[in-house]
């Protein structure tokens, strides 16, 4: 993938690109982003999980000449 020398190239191009003054900024507001994200994903799992859907107790009838198979239905009628 990337090594050493390849990554400090990259981070000195885009310390140029973007000045230190808001890197740093930047930086900043991407672990703010990180904490919130976290935070959301611990409130959501101390919710109860949600209900379980049942299947219906009557399944749709296979259409009108079908014998009610999968591979009978995907072949083109004669």
């Amino acid at each position: 993938m990337f090594g050493f020398r390849e990554l400090v190239i990259i981070l000195l191009i885009v310390l140029v690109v973007f000045g230190a003054k808001r890197l740093v900024g930047i930086g900043g507001d991407l672990g703010k982003a990180i904490q919130s994200f976290k935070k959301g994903m611990g409130d959501a799992s101390s919710e109860e999980p949600p209900a379980r859907l049942d299947p219906p107790s009557n399944p749709a009838a296979p259409p009108a000449g079908s014998t009610g198979t999968p591979a009978d239905r995907d072949r083109p009628a004669p």
